[in-house]
């Protein structure tokens, strides 16, 4: 994948988290973009009013199956785990078989840090970055109120 494209699928991500912003509670509202290993979009998600289902959850189930050797852009890192004991957004990117994985910004919070590792111990490549400005001021109301 090019920069330019990176690019542009983040910007798209973003979008997509801005359609449910000051709706999801505590949680923020996050984008996802599936893209499939031919580079077509398979499947889009932004975290759910009240802030479940999670992005990534609605564009993986999107997807159907198209993820296989693909590339999510999220918003926000994967979380590491859940507060319910659901599997989390980074294990079920890894049981899709996502390829790579593109994050605007790092999740600070106690839950979801940890995700990029994660993703990586299982052989997933991740860059970090890209729409990262604009996550980052999207984001600081929920990083301003996350426990370190």
């Amino acid at each position: 994948m090019s920069k330019r494209r990176d690019q542009r699928l983040m910007g798209r991500a973003l979008a997509l988290a801005g359609l449910n912003q000051g709706l999801t509670g505590p949680n923020p509202s996050v984008g996802c973009v599936i893209v499939d290993a031919a580079g077509h979009i398979a499947g889009e998600g932004v975290t759910g009013k009240g802030g479940r289902p999670h992005a990534e959850e609605i564009a993986l189930d999107e997807s159907a199956g198209r993820a296989r050797g693909g590339t999510a852009y999220v918003t926000l890192e994967p979380c590491r785990e859940r507060s319910s004991g659901a599997a989390s957004c980074a294990s079920k990117l890894v049981s899709a078989g996502i390829a790579r994985v593109v994050v605007a910004v790092e999740d600070p919070h106690p839950t979801a840090r940890d995700g990029i590792r994660v993703l990586r111990e299982s052989g997933i490549r991740v860059l970090i970055g890209p729409g990262g400005r604009n996550a980052a001021q999207r984001y600081a109301w929920f990083f301003a109120a996350t426990p370190r």
